[in-house]
């Protein structure tokens, strides 16, 4: 079997034509496994046709990953706004929230009616 097992971590480690070159590898194993199926190949081919499929998405996912990693880096150096593809997810209500800063904007009817209303004090007797 080509593709053996590997995990994300080593396949981190490697160039991107490393990568595409180990898909390509991997894609052709799938074909030929496929075929095996067809034809009434053994148990034991079968059974690896989900393996070799969950290296395929390793390997997607990594690419991917390492892409979007690299434009990050090149946006963060050269432009003020993130693509939306690259902003934070988080949930629609945070993303919607006020930010710290608008929250602690007040309006000028606010302002006149805590100057009309100061916050009154007491003296405490004790």
């Amino acid at each position: 079997m080509v593709g053996k097992k590997e995990s994300a971590k080593k396949l981190r480690t490697k160039t991107k034509v490393d990568l595409e070159k180990q898909l390509n590898e991997l894609k052709q194993e799938l074909a030929t496994l496929r075929v095996a199926k067809v034809t009434g190949g053994a148990a034991s081919k079968l059974a690896q046709i989900h393996q070799v499929r969950k290296m395929i998405a390793r390997v997607y996912t990594v690419i991917h990953q390492t892409q979007k990693d690299a434009v990050r880096q090149f946006q963060k150096k050269s432009s003020k706004r993130f693509s939306r593809d690259l902003r934070a997810k988080k949930t629609r209500a945070l993303r919607r929230a006020l930010t710290p800063f608008e929250a602690s904007r007040t309006t000028a009817k606010q302002q006149r009616r805590k100057r009309a209303f100061p916050v009154r004090r007491f003296a405490v007797k004790a």
